[in-house]
């Protein structure tokens, strides 16, 4: 018994790899790596909406630089690194709108958004972690949720690979599964331009009832 549980220990994806986000070098990746892709389609996504909007795994805040200007929408930030979060600080996010937290356990009340999004951030969990961070994404939140993440680029259940940083590769029904648990029927897919050589982007949208996306 005790060979076997030092060996599910060590099973790929079973424990997430958290050094890289306190790795200063890691934080100046995040400053440029969405450019012509992902932080264009959060501001189409999130630019004519009003309410109060969580960026989950928000790191250095930089999405904030891009949806600031929308005034009918009120940024919060959170994430695990204070290293990240402090380069959120730096660069104008009020102490009272960005915090360390884990994604797995808001420190939010149910209700208190009007819309989440995670970007580039979901697929670096463990399999508990994923359905434990969409739980908490409908906890917190009464509207419309907005997840960005890597699909393998062959529609195949590739697993935990670690080329960089490790994340799950995996097909659009491995993840479709995964937010069925939480949101049932509630969810809309629709293709992200960001792509490596590994993988394609996908947004997977989440909805409550009486919602418009």
């Amino acid at each position: 018994m005790e060979e076997q549980a030092v060996s599910d220990s060590m099973r790929p994806g079973l424990k997430q790899d958290l050094d890289i986000y306190f790795d200063p070098a890691f934080a100046d990746v995040l400053e440029t790596w969405g450019v012509g892709n992902v932080w264009t389609e959060i501001q189409i996504l999130m630019g004519a909406r009003k309410g109060r909007v969580l960026d989950i795994a928000c790191g250095t805040g930089r999405t904030y630089d891009f949806l600031q200007r929308f005034e009918d929408l009120e940024y919060h930030g959170c994430d695990i690194s204070n290293l990240l979060i402090e380069r959120a600080y730096a660069r104008g996010i009020p102490e009272s709108r960005a915090r360390v937290a884990d994604a797995t356990c808001l420190p939010y009340e149910s209700n208190s958004f009007d819309f989440v999004f995670s970007i580039g951030s979901i697929e670096h969990f463990t399999e508990a972690g994923i359905e434990a961070m969409l739980t908490e994404c409908r906890r917190v939140c009464r509207g419309l949720g907005f997840h960005q993440f890597p699909v393998s680029i062959r529609e195949k259940d590739e697993g935990w690979i670690s080329p960089y940083q490790s994340y799950w590769n995996n097909s659009e029904a491995w993840w479709m599964e995964k937010f069925g648990k939480v949101y049932g029927n509630n969810i809309v897919v629709i293709p992200s331009r960001w792509s490596d050589a590994l993988s394609r982007g996908v947004w997977f949208i989440t909805y409550e009832p009486g919602w418009i996306l």
